[in-house]
């Protein structure tokens, strides 16, 4: 009934007046009843009528009203990037703690899992057989020196006689082998003590570096022989490392994008790694990348990548001095976020993720031009944070729509109830994933 208007309810009802004349009346003589009865012209006659009031309202529809959209205006400017990437941590030394002699473990002397300072003793080994051993060759020793002083005091006697012609040089000769003979013993004698003084020493196990200890695969009373697995490990945490891959992919893309300028490395490719951890929050310390690996990863078709970061620990006072009641921040196998910062994105374009759409074709936006929609396909970079770069398709000063683009369609009429500042600020600090 919206599409019959009110100029066509006039005619109508005064054709309605009309017919109702007709039925009252004869519209044919009763002489002549070969003739159709005016009652079967009223169906064709009604059905005209009301095509013909139809048609005249179809004509006169209304237009649908503007869209309304909130839109943002797009302005170009330098963008830090931050690439991220899922790193752990590694121990940037980490020694295996293992017994130079073979003999029954006596004593451990460390709290497994705590942090251990360079010489803290871990392990004593049972020391009775090697101090016996080092008596003996003490013992051996003193006799190799007392057969050394007696050949030399023979020695001394033969050779004043010889220049006497006292004796024969045979004697001579044999005294000087005798001395030569006690002096090599000595020597050998000499090297048992060191060795046996180094066993002992051996017995007394301690750490060479400073850092977090593990748990000790060996109890007190095992018999440790040699070719045995290490008795425990200490990884020294400060610094420490986080390793992290990179695609052979996101190289070459990264690599094209330096070279076609879209992105500007930091002044002598120095990167800045800062660290996400587990729960959100940034490691207080950032570090430099210190090594990248030479060839590709036949298994991962990676590059390893390893960054290296300070990792102090601070006493319970505040200051920063290394003792057992350090609160490390980072230990080796920690799942991290790496990212990579110092690098801009000159004349970036960043746009709300709400304004980007996904057609057949690829990604597009709505631009708002002289008050109509219009259509525009673009390409997309990566995110940063809640916003997409722009790599192609927009430039600065173009409206586009953020919100309210489904009811949208081109050359649709556009009002613009919000308009929102442009989110592409330099001072971004959100991750630029690749």
């Amino acid at each position: 009934m919206r599409l019959i208007c009110a100029k066509f309810m006039r005619p109508l009802k005064t054709t309605l007046k009309g017919i109702k004349v007709i039925l009252q009346g004869k519209l044919f003589s009763n002489r002549n009843p070969g003739r159709f009865c005016h009652r079967y012209l009223l169906l064709p006659l009604l059905s005209a009528l009301l095509l013909a009031g139809c048609d005249n309202s179809a004509k006169q529809e209304v237009a649908p009203p503007a869209a309304r959209v909130t839109v943002v205006k797009v302005e170009g400017k330098d963008t830090p990037v931050i690439i991220e990437f899922v790193g752990k941590t590694a121990s940037s030394l980490r020694v295996e703690i293992r017994s130079r002699i073979e003999g029954f473990l006596e004593k451990r002397l460390y709290t497994e899992g705590s942090l251990i300072k360079a010489g803290d003793v871990l392990f004593e080994m049972d020391k009775k057989p090697f101090e016996a051993q080092l008596d003996a060759a003490k013992a051996e020793l003193a006799e190799q020196q007392a057969r050394k002083e007696t050949a030399k005091a023979n020695l001394d006697r033969i050779e004043p006689l010889v220049k006497q012609n006292a004796v024969a040089k045979k004697d001579l000769d044999d005294a000087l082998g005798a001395y030569n003979t006690a002096s090599a013993a000595v020597e050998a004698a000499t090297a048992k003590v060191v060795q046996a003084e180094l066993d002992l020493g051996y017995c007394t196990i301690s750490s060479p570096v400073t850092g977090v200890s593990s748990y000790a695969t060996q109890r007190e009373g095992a018999y440790i022989s040699y070719g045995a697995g290490p008795l425990t490990y200490v990884a020294q945490i400060d610094p420490i490392w986080v390793e992290f891959s990179v695609s052979e992919n996101q190289i070459l893309k990264s690599r094209q994008q330096f070279n076609d300028k879209r992105i500007v490395e930091p002044e002598g490719g120095n990167f800045d790694v800062e660290i996400v951890l587990a729960d959100g929050k940034i490691f207080p310390h950032t570090g430099q990348i210190t090594f990248a690996d030479a060839s590709l990863s036949e298994k991962t078709g990676t590059f390893l990548i390893r960054a290296e970061l300070k990792n102090p620990g601070y006493d319970e006072d505040g200051s920063d001095k290394l003792s057992r009641k350090m609160n490390i921040q980072l230990r080796p196998g920690q799942f991290v976020r790496a990212r990579l910062k110092g690098a801009i994105r000159p004349n970036a374009i960043l746009l709300p993720q709400a304004a980007v759409q996904q057609g057949a074709k690829g990604s597009f936006v709505w631009v708002v031009k002289d008050g109509k929609a219009e259509f525009r396909p673009i390409e997309v970079g990566p995110w940063h944070g809640d916003e997409w770069f722009i790599d192609r398709g927009l430039a600065a000063g173009d409206t586009v729509v953020v919100s309210g683009a489904l009811k949208l369609r081109a050359g649709a009429t556009v009002e613009i109830t919000e308009a929102e500042a442009n989110t592409g600020t330099a001072g971004k600090t959100d991750s630029d994933r690749n």
